[in-house]
């Protein structure tokens, strides 16, 4: 199985009047080409910034990135701000996470959406724009020839969020980003906007990055799946072999949170005490024990590095569910 983008030892850390503030920790991820990887963890573990530090879109005097990236046999991390740009469309792209700041508000969604078929493919206009209206057509909006003349705030939460996923795939990316693609969208559009990922996933032999912070999200819609808490990679493994048998408590807390259907009404959501450490004074251990039920003494005063089992499961813990304490 071969690697798309490869990405080692990558941390980001960002200068701030309280001192350095590290964002990304050391991390290792593969992507393979093909498959989809699920990266998961709370708000602020992360998932956002090792994404965009991949791609080359975290830039700035006060950002600092370390390690190696190396995308479709690019090693990215050694090349200019204007190199890593030609990648993004035909080899690149990415979801934002909110659509309605992500596109432009004065402009129509024809202007938006043809854009980068004209930059990066070198259509005419007219081409463009009849490229653009099959692309709409492809993420299931109707009536696609007046959406094309709509401005954003004319659309549904739900139409902007296809509107960014027909301009992502515009030029038939390689690894798509998909940065928590169904945040503030209801549930029965939730399920739409997923399903519509898998079927282009499997329909372009796209490979795909979907971050979130619910692991049920991930569940159906991933080949592998990254834990991430504290700006590090803390859990990796299939999909199917993360949830028969996690071994990170924190895995495990995070599960614990979702609501169940089989529960009854009026049941309260378990839910995971404390926060995540500052992120400027790192604790000297486990970043997770002050909220583990697991936690030992060794778990406080000693950092825990990756284990790998022998099957290839990857995870961060001194004492991983399933092993006698």
């Amino acid at each position: 199985m071969s690697s798309l983008m490869s990405i080692k030892n990558m941390s980001v850390n960002f200068d701030t009047p309280g001192g350095s503030l590290e964002a990304v920790r050391g991390v290792d991820i593969e992507i393979p080409a093909g498959m989809s990887v699920g990266v998961v963890g709370e708000s602020g573990s992360g998932k956002t910034v090792m994404c965009r530090a991949a791609m080359g879109l975290l830039q700035g005097s006060t950002v600092n990135r370390t390690g190696t990236v190396i995308f479709d046999g690019h090693e990215l991390t050694a090349m200019s701000k204007e190199q890593v740009r030609e990648l993004f469309g035909s080899g690149m792209a990415m979801i934002f996470q909110d659509p309605l700041t992500a596109l432009n508000p004065v402009r129509r969604i024809g202007a938006q959406l043809s854009e980068g078929l004209r930059i990066r493919l070198g259509m005419s206009k007219s081409d463009a724009m009849a490229r653009s209206k099959e692309l709409l057509e492809l993420v299931r909006i109707p009536n696609a020839a007046a959406v094309l003349k709509s401005f954003p705030y004319q659309l549904s939460g739900g139409m902007r969020q296809r509107v960014m996923i027909a301009i992502a795939i515009a030029c038939n990316p390689k690894l798509l980003f998909a940065d928590e693609p169904t945040t503030a969208l209801d549930v029965t559009v939730q399920a739409q906007i997923l399903q519509l990922l898998r079927e282009l996933r499997e329909d372009l032999n796209m490979s795909m990055v979907l971050v979130t912070h619910d692991l049920g999200v991930v569940a159906g819609n991933t080949d592998y799946v990254a834990v991430m808490y504290a700006g590090e990679v803390v859990e990796y493994a299939p999909t199917k072999k993360l949830f028969a048998d996690m071994r990170m408590p924190y895995t495990e807390a995070l599960l614990d949170s979702i609501p169940r259907v089989d529960h009854k009404s009026g049941t309260r959501l378990s839910v995971i005490a404390g926060r995540l450490p500052d992120p400027t004074h790192r604790p000297a251990g486990c970043g997770f024990a002050p909220r583990c039920k697991y936690a030992q003494d060794k778990c406080t005063t000693d950092h825990p590095e990756l284990k790998t089992d022998p099957d290839g499961h990857v995870y961060r813990c001194w004492f991983p569910i399933g092993e006698a304490l």
